[in-house]
């Protein structure tokens, strides 16, 4: 009967510290999307780290080993222009894509839906978008860390783990803050073209999950 009532004390401290390490007060206004202008997303970030549970997310951050993003105008009104190159592997590779911009909110409505806000950090030249992906009867979510430098400090890094906790996603995988990253003229291939094509392929999404799966047993 003693065994028992320990068993049922640290089930119960066991909750209670979960809990307490995300409250739902504070989760409120981490995940409280920020007002931001065009100007203020344009030019060149480096990507710090993130979380998402798209397939083989998991996978890649743990194989990429740097990752930038620039961010410009164009021609149209309302829309911007991303390149996004990326280090997996040792192969350096560049994808570009437009999105709309639309009250402080980042939009693609096909070939899927594609909404993303930013919220708020303890970095004052940090950017932190919060992505929902829509394809048929699948959601996904991602976090991504953004900075004009390469480093952030330790408490912007704890902001992020705590925004993740609150939605209940995987926890960061962060970046070396002293990576090398990749020259701006690797020739980009479109990434709406290759997300949709990810998003499609049903059948490997087992493969590339378990395959995430794995990664997190060994990395852990």
């Amino acid at each position: 009967m003693a065994r028992m009532k320990e068993c049922v004390a640290a089930v119960v401290l066991s909750l209670l510290s979960v809990g307490l390490s995300a409250p739902l007060s504070s989760c409120d206004s981490l995940l409280n999307p920020i007002a931001v202008t065009n100007e203020e997303i344009l030019g060149r970030w480096l990507y710090i780290g993130g979380s998402s549970d798209l397939p083989g997310s998991r996978s890649v951050g743990r194989l990429m080993t740097s990752a930038w993003l620039n961010v410009t105008t164009t021609t149209q009104d309302n829309v911007l222009h991303f390149l996004q190159t990326e280090k997996v592997f040792g192969q350096c590779f560049s994808i570009q894509y437009n999105m709309d911009f639309r009250n402080s909110t980042l939009l693609i409505e096909e070939p899927f839906y594609l909404k993303e806000v930013y919220l708020q950090t303890d970095c004052s030249d940090c950017l932190l978008a919060h992505e929902e992906v829509v394809s048929g009867n699948d959601t996904f979510t991602s976090l991504s860390f953004f900075s004009r430098t390469q480093s952030v400090s330790p408490a912007a890094l704890e902001t992020l783990k705590r925004q993740a906790e609150c939605l209940r996603m995987p926890s960061p995988i962060m970046l070396d803050p002293d990576y090398e990253i990749c020259p701006d003229n690797i020739p980009p291939v479109d990434g709406i073209a290759a997300l949709n094509t990810l998003l499609e392929a049903k059948t490997g999404h087992k493969v590339v999950k378990l395959l995430d799966s794995v990664f997190e047993m060994f990395m852990n």
